[in-house]
């Protein structure tokens, strides 16, 4: 084989493996279409927006229409339960004031900067 064959032949196997990164890797994949698509007009967006609400007043008035059976809090088992908070007390070494400062800086205070006020 000559070598301008050669040359070519490599030529083209790279050109390919580029194509195919860039196809496979790089290039973003189309977008996919909307669930829900509506067009531009107004009345085609108003027919949309009252279909929505067609479907969605009477899920809220089931919501409204709920009610609870409050029968529970006057249940034996209910009374006989006890509150068993634990009081946390601070033992005074929580730990550093400034976690994130360096190491024997964070006993140090930083004096506030004056400023002169510029008198009129």
């Amino acid at each position: 084989m000559s070598s301008k064959i050669k040359n070519i032949i490599i030529f083209l196997s790279i050109a390919i493996a580029l194509v195919l990164i860039y196809i496979f890797l790089i290039k973003k994949s189309p977008d996919q279409a909307n669930l829900v698509s509506i067009p531009d007009s107004s009345s085609v967006n108003d027919q949309a927006t009252s279909a929505l609400d067609k479907d969605f007043l009477p899920l809220l008035l089931n919501v409204k229409n709920i009610k609870l059976d409050d029968s529970i809090f006057s249940d034996p088992a209910f009374i006989v339960l006890i509150d068993s908070n634990v009081v946390l007390v601070p033992e005074g070494n929580e730990g550093r004031p400034n976690p994130f400062a360096n190491f024997g800086v964070e006993n140090k205070v930083k004096q506030p900067d004056t400023f002169e006020v510029p008198s009129n």
